[in-house]
């Protein structure tokens, strides 16, 4: 008899957990100099046009394009009645047979319709001669060409790119509703665990896990508290559990593995409802999903490169789903394995590497050793049907942000 409870296969997983994870729906209005990486709340939309006056679009002169026409036969020659730079503004009305020299931005003189490149003129004194004819809105900007008043520029359940921060700019707007970020409580949880700065006893180990999925929630837009150590004690469990209740997320570390002392499950179970507790990969086996008061709670393995590996397959999807962020497809490589691999029976593995101009380097050691989550780059997964992988075979590897 299996020793975890509810045992499930990796993709019952994956969509039981996304069935719970439901998207925030608390808004704030901030600074749009904040914004990037955020996500819009509401639309935004366009109250004035953009560019808001027509403008040249190169440097050069304005003119009343029906004045060059003949310069497709013969040089034609406009006298200069004025200049205008960008951020400046002019009263200049032009009359046939005159221009304005003109810089790129700058808005276009009354009558203009067309600005003529520096390059295609002569310029001597307050005469220019113009060598190539241009036609109505030739080399200009129109009002509202860019962006018209009334126009829905982003739309709600937008990620902010820089991009896109600089086109709420280009509006005029100093402030953007979005969507607030998730907050997620992280316990540690294990007598052996010591936070680092602490120091050791023995049979101690300091707090990796923690700040490994602190870091990884941050990353994809989660508000991180970090709850610190909580001891193989019940009833402490249970307050710490308890406590988080005000968070969108509760991650646990450790603790919902096969041992004397393991409680996690029963606290859970306890306090709400536990979905599953296993899973049948590996590493990452010890591994469970429960709610509490509809809060979404993972158990992850306490085993670094076991909770490093589902951190990036069941938690990244979970938190970015309940941030609103777009679903990350995964970066991918293919690369040659440089030694042969034995796939465990009977469940699906996640083989972590490390790619070399081209090759895929096993790195997984142990599930507890440090080594094999700091010098990966990307895990291999080999499915539940594979027995082995030889030396040299082409492999996807799925690469670690």
């Amino acid at each position: 008899m299996s020793p975890f409870r509810l045992l499930v296969s990796h993709e019952d997983a994956e969509r039981i957990i996304l069935n719970h994870c439901r998207p925030i729906e608390v808004t704030e209005r901030i600074e749009i100099h904040r914004a990037a990486g955020r996500v819009l709340a509401q639309n935004v939309v366009a109250k004035d046009n953009v560019p808001p006056f027509d403008r040249a679009a190169m440097d050069g002169y304005a003119v009343i394009a029906e004045d060059t026409f003949a310069a497709a036969d013969r040089q034609v020659e406009l006298r200069v009645v004025g200049e205008v730079h960008a951020g400046e503004t002019t009263d200049i009305e032009l009359k046939h047979g005159t221009c304005v020299q003109i810089a790129t931005g700058a808005p276009l003189p009354t009558r203009a319709d067309a600005v003529v490149m520096v390059e295609f003129t002569e310029r001597s004194e307050d005469v220019v001669t113009v060598t190539r004819p241009v036609y109505p809105g030739a080399n200009i900007s129109r009002a509202g060409e860019d962006i018209k008043r009334g126009d829905v520029v982003l739309y709600t359940n937008t990620l902010l790119t820089p991009a896109r921060v600089g086109a709420i700019a280009a509006l005029g707007l100093t402030h953007v509703e979005v969507y607030v970020r998730p907050k997620v409580t992280v316990i540690a949880t294990g007598r052996e665990i010591v936070a680092p700065g602490e120091e050791l006893g023995r049979g101690q180990i300091y707090d990796v896990n923690s700040y490994t999925l602190s870091a990884i929630l941050t990353q994809n837009g989660a508000e991180v508290f970090r709850h610190g150590v909580v001891t193989d004690d019940y009833d402490a469990l249970r307050s710490a559990i308890q406590g988080a209740m005000e968070s969108d997320m509760v991650v646990l570390s450790g603790g919902s593995s096969v041992g004397e002392k393991d409680m996690m499950v029963d606290v859970l179970e306890e306090l709400g409802t536990v979905h599953f507790h296993g899973v049948q990969i590996k590493p990452g086996k010890p591994t469970l999903f429960a709610t509490v008061n509809d809060t979404p709670i993972i158990g992850m393995p306490g085993y670094p490169t076991s909770c490093l590996s589902n951190a990036y397959i069941f938690l990244v999807p979970a938190v970015r789903q309940i941030a609103r962020l777009p679903v990350r497809a995964p970066r991918t490589t293919t690369a040659r394995l440089a030694k042969r691999v034995v796939s465990a029976s009977g469940r699906k593995q996640f083989l972590t590497v490390r790619v070399e101009d081209g090759v895929a380097h096993p790195v997984y050691k142990t599930s507890g050793a440090i080594t094999s989550m700091s010098q990966a780059d990307g895990y291999i997964m080999l499915p539940v049907n594979l027995d082995v992988i030889e030396e040299g075979e082409e492999v996807d590897v799925v690469l670690f942000d």
